[in-house]
């Protein structure tokens, strides 16, 4: 029988000594709640400053002393809080936004447990100022026990100042990083809200030095504002809505990943989360298309009824519960997956201008700035009423993204029918040579090749580099998934079998998946003890090498199986037949070939980036050669 008491090792029980169950001081029981919600001073901040936004703010202004250990003041303008209520605001459980059990399955605000500036206050020396509206003057109340309210001078809003964190948990101030290690954590928590309400100014200043001040803008602004212009003119944007679920935000063009892992900013109803289902559906969305170990860098706006997500299952509320995960997971990845399978005519923005050695750095143009879309929702919680706040901000970025994908996807006219592309057999009814007007197609038309690699083509912006076996091996690709999940591969008999040595292992590999690859379009028999024959491969295939394409099928075969080739297996296999049967550097090709390739590229899905994730075109546009060669300057 195991007893609740804890005896150390070696130790002899003395019922004489038995310890006694007693209730824990009230400031020890807030110290200990502290330790869940004070991680560190950004976990202060960021608490502070949903208080603001809740409170209706459209101005915050933040100071930082040494990266928020000795010094954090957020100052907002505010509903404000009145004489009698500024002690009970200092206590734990005590909030004004939930009251019931059906309020908090409905939670709609930033901030709702009540607890934080009650365990702010007992480690650390907190002062509360605020001014309710309509008020006289304001008051200020110091968290300490006893203390009174005094007058203050304030004009509006409330002023929250907390000074020498864990004073009194020398302890735990040990485990704090150095001054500039927590101002960046401090800094990250101002960015992240500042994204959810673009219509909020908010200025940040660190020892007295002035780091940025955000005014009130549209969307894409605060974006530019916070991640960069880089990013917003790499990415596309996101929309979609089913039923009680709504997306919008942008996703970086798989082309210009990098390999940042903290490039992913996910808002739901408002508010900053690190979720797994989400995290797994965008991994999952971008697994074709990236290249290496680079991962996709996004800044999506998830919307959901309330009741549908529980927000009370992490202390720091950076995690939330869906009621329906698996839904979850399918909205985003189809989202996701379908912005990033656009055509090449649906791409927003030009293709890639500079790529450093390692693909990191890039040129962009800047984003449309005349875009600015309205902020007018209403609060979807009764005692929100009266305070002016805006719901989430997911509402501005799905009009912003309409309005992006409204400008970038302007219709080009194109072939009724796209030439098939076949190396060694020009296809009729291809212009040897057009003239690149308005009404050209986005990758324009040949011109020639570059050392055997590259297609030269121009469009009416410029000039556009092809890289022909990386674009013909995406075509492929998605051609061979198309057809083996209709289970309608093409075979191509060939007149003389493609003979090749192959072990014993090899050769009851193919005895044993003779039927799965008969599915995949291969016909392989055993022509000796020592020899395999290859009779027929895919019709789409047919240009590559039979023999590459066998060995590389069994072997894969061989280590995974047809169960595993179903599933997690099946892509890497259609990805390294469609390489090992796409065309190969150095083949020359003619004009209406290549003219064809450009046409199926237009026409394919994910055709920007090749099975290994590497880009297949880039756009050099008249301005940029001008500006290389100093034209009118």
């Amino acid at each position: 029988m195991l007893c609740r008491y804890h005896v150390p090792p070696g130790a002899i029980w003395d019922n004489s000594a038995m310890p006694t169950i007693a209730r824990l001081p009230d400031l020890l029981i807030s110290q200990i709640a502290a330790g869940e919600v004070v991680e560190r001073p950004a976990s202060v901040l960021k608490e502070l400053l949903e208080n603001s936004l809740d409170a209706g703010s459209k101005a915050i202004q933040v100071h930082l002393e040494e990266g928020g250990v000795k010094l954090i003041r957020v100052t907002d303008d505010g509903c404000g809080i009145a004489r009698d209520q500024l002690a009970l605001a200092l206590t734990r459980h005590a909030t004004s936004k939930i009251s019931s059990l059906d309020d908090l399955e409905r939670v709609g605000t930033l901030g709702f447990r009540g607890e934080a500036l009650a365990s702010v206050a007992s480690v650390a020396r907190l002062t509360l100022t605020s001014r309710e509206r309509g008020a006289s003057h304001a008051w200020k109340l110091k968290g300490e026990p006893g203390a009174e309210p005094e007058p203050a001078a304030l004009m509006a809003g409330t002023v929250v100042e907390m000074r020498d964190l864990y004073f009194n948990t020398p302890a735990r101030r040990k485990f704090l990083k150095s001054e500039s290690t927590e101002f960046a954590h401090c800094a990250d928590a101002v960015k992240r809200l500042a994204l959810t309400r673009p219509d909020v100014a908010i200025s940040l200043t660190h020892n007295g030095r002035n780091l940025f001040q955000l005014a009130p803008a549209d969307s894409a602004r605060r974006i530019a504002d916070i991640l960069g212009d880089d990013f917003l003119g790499a990415a596309r944007a996101v929309e979609a809505g089913a039923g009680p679920l709504a997306i919008a935000g942008f996703a970086i063009d798989p082309t210009r990943a990098t390999d940042a892992k903290d490039g992913q900013y996910v808002f739901v109803n408002g508010r900053f989360v690190r979720d797994k289902v989400i995290g797994h559906a965008l991994r999952e969305a971008y697994r074709d298309v990236l290249h290496g170990s680079r991962q996709p860098a996004v800044c999506l706006f998830v919307n959901i009824d309330p009741a549908l997500v529980d927000v009370n299952v992490h202390p720091a509320k950076t995690e939330v519960r869906f009621r329906d995960s698996r839904a979850m997971h399918q909205f985003v990845f189809h989202a996701i997956q379908r912005t990033l399978a656009a055509p090449v005519q649906a791409e927003s923005g030009p293709a890639l201008i500079e790529r450093g050695a390692a693909g990191g750095d890039m040129s962009i143009p800047a984003v449309n700035r005349e875009i600015r879309p309205n902020f007018e929702y209403s609060p979807p919680l009764r005692h929100q009423a009266s305070l002016g706040v805006a719901e989430p901000a997911a509402a501005a970025y799905l009009a912003f993204a309409r309005a992006a994908q409204g400008i970038s996807q302007s219709p080009v006219p194109r072939p009724e029918v796209a030439p098939q592309f076949q190396p060694g057999s020009p296809p009729a009814g291809v212009p040897q040579t057009a003239a690149p007007g308005h009404d050209s197609p986005p990758l324009g038309y040949a011109l020639a090749q570059l050392h055997g690699i590259y297609i030269l083509a121009q469009n009416a912006r410029g000039l556009i580099v092809i890289d022909m076996h990386a674009a013909h091996e995406r075509i492929l690709y998605e051609k061979l998934k198309t057809a083996f999940d209709s289970r309608q591969v093409a075979s191509q008999n060939l007149l003389i079998p493609a003979v090749f040595a192959a072990d014993p292992l090899d050769i009851a590999a193919v005895d044993e998946h003779t039927e799965a690859l008969a599915e995949l379009g291969f016909a392989i028999a055993p022509l000796g003890p020592n020899q395999l024959g290859v009779r027929s491969v895919p019709a789409l295939l047919q240009s590559g090498d039979p023999a590459a394409l066998a060995r590389s099928l069994i072997a894969e075969l061989r280590e995974h199986g047809i169960s595993q080739l179903a599933t997690a297996r099946r892509n890497e296999l259609l990805a390294t037949m469609a390489c090992h049967g796409a065309v190969r550097a150095r083949r020359q090709l003619t004009v209406p070939e290549m003219n064809a390739l450009l046409r199926q590229m237009e026409e394919t899905e994910r055709a920007g980036q090749c099975n290994h994730g590497r880009p297949t075109w880039t756009e050099l546009t008249m301005e940029q050669l001008d500006r290389l060669f100093l034209r009118g300057q």
